[in-house]
């Protein structure tokens, strides 16, 4: 028998990011009680439904409505106002914890504009299940979620954490792992890195090598939900005084290479961005 209600609420809760075992008793109970379920995809979700009421012995009373990234703008007003008006709204994804680097961010901040109650079921999470199995330091870390897919802005963000001591933990959909590793060897050398996939599922499997070696033995892709783990800058890479870097280019260019390659290559063993060195040449040579 249920205790008194809670007038209206928005409830986040956390998924299984694959084991629908993961699924905890006070997440199944929030999704079977809510007056409303909104969600990526409806099928996915009524999957988790049928396993909450397995858990809890009881039916689901709330209707399903779909938030996902093509809508959730608009969507996420017309939830505010529900529950303004009482009612109980759970907020999930197909799997982790809503609004991050999933749709949700939107409805929380219509809720707190609107000075609305907001709980949070925590749960599964990609991100420290996969720090936790590379073996690397966790105590600091950077979550980068999705990196920009081509282009110059890829490049720009490749560069801008060339210098990051932080372990860096990232999303990658499975048919790109391979460009992004391949970029990120580039941009940052043969540092380590653990391809975690298929997290809690019977096939999880965890990939650990340098750089470049996973980026030419995952050629032809990967199958599955994938998490990127990689180590950060070395401390040396960091401490570069600039005229040392100034001084490199200018070893490599008189051995006859050309000043742009000297730069790049320079930026790529030192691990610093190309325009770190192309400053430090400027300010070396007085131009």
């Amino acid at each position: 028998m249920r205790g008194a209600r809670v007038s209206g609420a928005l409830i986040v809760v956390a998924t299984p990011i694959g084991n629908l075992g993961d699924l905890s008793p006070r997440a199944a109970a929030a999704l079977i009680e809510a007056d409303v379920v909104a969600c990526e995809d409806t099928r996915v979700t009524r999957t988790l439904l049928m396993h909450a009421a397995g858990m809890t012995g009881a039916r689901r009373r709330g209707r399903l409505v779909a938030y996902h990234a093509h809508n959730e703008r608009e969507r996420a007003p017309e939830l505010a106002r529900a529950i303004a008006a009482g009612e109980r709204v759970a907020l999930v994804t197909d799997a982790g914890m809503p609004g991050v680097s999933d749709p949700g961010r939107h409805l929380v901040a219509a809720c707190v504009e609107a000075g609305l109650r907001i709980e949070v079921v925590p749960g599964p999470s990609a991100v420290p299940a996969a720090l936790v199995l590379s073996g690397m330091p966790a105590a600091r870390f950077v979550f980068e979620g999705f990196l920009p897919r081509t282009g110059a802005a890829r490049r720009r963000r490749l560069e801008e954490l060339a210098t990051e001591r932080r372990t860096i933990v990232l999303f990658e959909s499975p048919h790109r792992v391979a460009d992004t590793l391949g970029d990120m060897a580039r941009a940052w050398g043969p540092r380590q890195v653990a391809v975690a996939r298929e997290m809690t599922k019977l096939y999880e499997e965890v990939l650990r090598g340098t750089l470049p070696e996973l980026a030419e033995s995952l050629a032809e892709g990967v199958r599955g939900e994938v998490t990127i783990v990689v180590e950060g800058a070395p401390e040396a890479l960091r401490m570069t005084e600039p005229a040392d870097l100034a001084d490199a280019v200018a070893d490599l260019v008189a051995a006859g290479t050309p000043k742009r390659d000297a730069i790049a290559q320079v930026a790529l063993e030192e691990g610093v961005p190309k325009k770190t060195v192309y400053q430090a040449v400027l300010d070396h040579s007085g131009e």
